[in-house]
């Protein structure tokens, strides 16, 4: 699939992302796949999905373009933080690769421009995880197909707040050609079309769509507040 097409498929639409945090019910590839096949079932464009098995059994599963990461870690760069990972997510079948495109340092020492071009000759795309409006411009310039605002508030430094950080949604889409993907925390399907509005081309949702627990837990604590 070209970057062309892919753009086409994705503008205006919802990519949803399913992945589940170690130590979780739902972290199990089979649980995984019948949620990209819910999300398929709903009308979404796209998967999210973390690790190769994963990605690889989704892909198969699903007749949509599988946006894949591999996270390594939790801490400084872990989402696929090294050519090694992301040339692993691409031969799972991804369509796009997912990586940090921060300016904190890789842990292989390469540069984010480097693993676009080891991505790109595997014949896959990259989506850049940013998570500022310097960070975008600069993962534009080094060939990311898309920008996406996915670690704004994860990385210190960057606004924390309980929504979707619509103002860098807003700044990115006036200063980079590429297609701008929002991500993080988007809740409801109002702050979704806002992300719209704002100028993104499409609007990633996990969590608010596909994390039972963290949901049960949201609900449990506002009781406890009453």
């Amino acid at each position: 699939m070209t970057a062309q097409d892919l753009n086409d498929a994705l503008r205006g639409r919802l990519i949803v992302s399913c992945q589940a945090p170690p130590g979780d019910p739902m972290r199990e590839t089979a649980t995984l796949v019948r949620l990209a096949r819910s999300a398929v079932a709903g009308g979404g464009a796209a998967i999210r999905a973390n690790e190769p098995e994963v990605v690889a059994a989704i892909t198969e599963a699903v007749a949509l373009p599988v946006i894949g990461l591999w996270k390594d870690g939790d801490t400084g760069v872990y989402i696929t933080p090294t050519v090694r990972h992301a040339l692993a997510i691409a031969e799972a079948g991804a369509a796009v690769v997912a990586a940090d495109a921060t300016d904190r340092p890789r842990p292989d020492g390469s540069t984010f421009a480097e693993l676009v071009t080891a991505v790109h000759a595997a014949g896959a795309l990259v989506m850049a995880d940013v998570s500022t409006l310097a960070e975008g411009i600069a993962a534009a310039a080094q060939g990311a197909d898309f920008v996406s605002t996915t670690l704004s508030g994860y990385v210190p430094g960057t606004p924390r707040q309980t929504g979707p950080d619509l103002d860098l949604v807003t700044s990115l889409s006036a200063a980079i050609d590429v297609p701008v993907v929002a991500e993080g925390r988007i809740n409801t399907p109002d702050e979704a079309a806002e992300a719209l509005a704002r100028g993104a081309h499409s609007v990633v949702v996990g969590t608010a769509i596909t994390a039972p627990t963290a949901l049960t837990a949201r609900f449990v604590a506002g009781l406890a507040r009453r």
